[in-house]
């Protein structure tokens, strides 16, 4: 199961984010999530939030993830985090008014599970934010070329289309509002400069964030 894979390789993933590259990009993607969740009430809840660290950037006081040795970072980045799939959320409903989730989508065992537990937790006015790499995007088709040559973490990933993630988020019970996209630098490099985050959605964006809420 991909949680296992990153249990066991926990502390090289979360080193990444120390590199010069991961810092820059790991600006970019905070800096495009930011406005979509922040205005609505708390608290707030990251659905595999990792070792924490958007989360901490972020401000979100909640996360789950099933990877202990990730838990025990996240906790130690001071968010409140249980261990826990997404696909069976040990929350009450409707008891947060912003969810995130980032990257983790692509990680899922039931994908459409964790989305219908994510509505079942998020309050009426409240927003679900994902953070993406889209199938057919240049950063996808280099992750998985690094899961087909053995990554041990791209190995699992499996890339969604704008439109399956769509379809997904309808399915559901969820209305798609809004797209921001960054990282429109190619993937590889040892360094990136910091670009603004657009409005809109963009095929060759490295990373997409989408805003949706309950229908």
């Amino acid at each position: 199961m991909p949680y296992q894979v990153f249990n066991s390789h926990a502390s090289e993933y979360d080193a990444w984010y120390d590199t010069e590259a991961g810092k820059a990009i790991f600006a970019m993607e905070v800096e495009c999530l930011k406005p979509l969740l922040h205005s609505y009430s708390r608290p707030y809840l990251e659905i595999g939030v990792g070792s924490g660290r958007f989360a901490q950037a972020l401000g979100i006081e909640y996360g789950v993830d099933p990877a202990p040795a990730l838990v025990q970072m996240a906790k130690a980045r001071g968010v409140k985090v249980t261990e826990a799939t997404g696909e069976q959320l040990p929350f009450p409903n409707e008891m947060f008014g912003g969810l995130l989730i980032a990257f983790t989508l692509c990680f899922l065992d039931d994908p459409q599970k964790a989305l219908e537990e994510a509505w079942r937790v998020l309050q009426p006015e409240g927003r679900l934010v994902l953070g993406l790499i889209l199938r057919n995007s240049p950063w996808a088709d280099f992750y998985a070329h690094k899961g087909k040559e053995g990554h041990p973490i791209y190995s699992m990933a499996r890339f969604f289309s704008k439109e399956e993630v769509e379809n997904l988020l309808q399915m559901s019970g969820f209305k798609v509002l809004d797209y921001r996209s960054t990282l429109f630098q190619p993937p590889g490099q040892s360094t990136y400069h910091i670009e603004k985050p657009v409005d809109g959605y963009f095929r060759e964006a490295g990373f997409v964030a989408i805003r949706s809420r309950r229908q």
